[in-house]
């Protein structure tokens, strides 16, 4: 009964967050979509497994224009051992000052929003994308496992977590270990932070484009070929929206501190 075992264990990390998180989730889709109003980004983020949800909310049947990923192959797994490998992987994470200088690519601006996922709370990589971004003005929104913080080592020469340095921290609720399901040996085995992160995202998605729509202003949305009525030319619209949404901020190179 493992499979029956982790779904219940998963409803119960849904059903938490449902809960306990409407208020924060409601609180980030504010901020996202006013930023969106404005033309502004919102910024994704996550690093090893925590890159999936970024993955998710955008390109996605059901997403639109406004939300922009940050994708780093050297931060997403591409192999097991290796280049690419979970060894690199979980170093790379966990140096100071590598996503400072990732960062500088991209052109940040006050209107925009930085929304970060790390199940842990507590690499440099997701940190240090949080202190960047608050640094440039950025509204900061994170989605980690406050529980992991608790009895987890502060290691990032700020002295700071994750959540600290969020306007709106979501709990993702799931416990520190990340793998849900005793199977009779010490280590646990079916993650659920995934599964967490991802509907959280999907809700973020959500109730973003609720918030937009009270205005009629959801941007083009990336919408699936079994939607009957849509016109032959949508997808090709939503591709030349990003297009122009990608090209039209001008890109101004920061000084180095």
């Amino acid at each position: 009964m493992s499979a029956q075992a982790y779904l219940d264990k998963v409803q119960g990390i849904l059903e938490e967050i449902k809960t306990q998180e409407m208020k924060s989730i409601k609180a980030a889709a504010r901020i996202m979509a006013a930023a969106i109003r404005k033309k502004g980004r919102v910024y994704m983020f996550g690093s090893g497994h925590s890159v999936i949800p970024v993955l998710d909310i955008f390109p996605r049947y059901g997403s639109f224009v406004g939300f922009f990923p940050l994708y780093d192959p050297r931060l997403m797994w591409t192999n097991v051992i290796g280049p690419g490998g979970a060894r690199e992987l979980l170093w790379l994470e966990r140096q100071e000052g590598y996503a400072k200088v990732f960062l500088q690519s991209y052109p940040l601006e006050k209107r925009d929003v930085m929304l970060v996922f790390s199940h842990g709370g507590l690499n440099a990589a997701g940190i240090d994308m949080a202190l960047e971004a608050k640094a440039r003005g950025l509204k900061v929104v994170t989605v980690s496992s406050h529980a992991n913080v608790k009895i987890g080592k502060r290691s990032h020469s700020s002295g700071q977590i994750l959540s600290e340095l969020a306007d709106v921290a979501i709990d993702n609720h799931v416990p520190p270990e990340d793998a849900l399901v005793d199977v009779g040996q010490l280590e646990r085995v079916a993650a659920g932070s995934t599964v967490a992160a991802v509907s959280i995202a999907m809700s973020l998605v959500a109730e973003t484009a609720a918030v937009l729509a009270k205005t009629g202003q959801v941007p083009p949305t990336f919408v699936s070929p079994n939607v009957h009525g849509v016109p032959p030319g949508h997808m090709a619209g939503v591709y030349q929206a990003f297009t122009e949404f990608y090209y039209a901020r001008p890109f101004k190179a920061r000084r180095k501190a």
